[in-house]
């Protein structure tokens, strides 16, 4: 694999000796961010697709993410120009899109990703992207251009089918592979030979092109090592609310079992 052109403040950065490895966050207050930091995760995804987080709460767990040496990225809601552009400003390293599944929607949130010439991202220099218009506007400029990731999430067929010219445009940086979701709308389960076989072939389409392709995998770590091992470029385990509800649940049940009763 070429090295990528942009590494999201080092996530993708030539010559890791480990994949990156993040998780999900959907939780509203501040300390999850800085639990999943110390335990030593790499990146989190902020979750405005699946939990009620809005813009402020992002907002706040980016800059928690950044002080803490964690590359944050945001799934963002919706495709629209003016979310994405609100995601930057607020200094996200990169975003993940869901239900992308077509070139032309690739094209066009890789647009809304980048500053002209290369897109329609508005600048924005007195944001925290721009450190509050202390930063140097042409090194704003670049890091938008040329650090900050897109992240097309294939969650169809007509995804896959589409990914190499999705990978093709200079805009998008990686893709994400929602197992879940592809398999619904192929009627099957994620297990299923026609969705592995659909995740090896974006696999081998982000090879191609010299970029990345992760995937998800719940509280199973074997499985996303297995997957590391097999070409996944970056894995994602669990989220933080999971992880409250496993840790619960298991502190209760041994206690029942120490206490000698059901």
């Amino acid at each position: 694999m070429t090295a990528p052109r942009r590494t999201g403040a080092g996530l993708f950065a030539p010559g890791r000796v480990t994949a990156p490895l993040g998780t999900w966050l959907k939780i509203t207050a501040g300390e999850p961010v800085e639990i999943m930091a110390y335990a030593g995760f790499d990146f989190v995804v902020i979750d405005l697709e699946h939990a009620p987080l809005d813009l402020a709460i992002a907002y706040r767990l980016i800059n928690s993410a950044a002080a803490l040496g964690v590359v944050p990225l945001v799934r963002v809601p919706d495709k629209t120009a003016s979310t994405i552009q609100k995601i930057l400003d607020a200094g996200a390293m990169g975003i993940l899109v869901p239900h992308v599944d077509t070139v032309e929607q690739a094209a066009a949130v890789g647009a809304a990703c980048r500053f002209p010439p290369h897109g329609i991202r508005g600048a924005g220099g007195t944001s925290r992207a721009g450190a509050w218009g202390l930063r140097p506007n042409a090194e704003y400029l670049a890091t938008g251009n040329d650090d900050v990731l897109c992240i097309p999430q294939l969650e169809s067929a007509e995804a896959i089918k589409a990914a190499p010219e999705m990978l093709a445009l200079d805009a998008v940086d990686a893709v994400f592979v929602g197992a879940a979701d592809l398999s619904m709308s192929m009627g099957t389960t994620p297990a299923s030979p026609e969705v592995l076989e659909s995740i090896a072939s974006a696999l081998d389409a982000a090879h191609a092109a010299g970029k990345r392709c992760g995937l998800a995998f719940g509280g199973v770590p074997e499985r996303a090592a297995q997957a590391v091992r097999d070409g996944c470029d970056f894995v994602l385990l669990s989220n933080d609310t999971s992880m409250l509800a496993e840790a619960a649940r298991g502190l209760v049940a041994a206690f029942r079992e120490a206490e000698g009763r059901p």
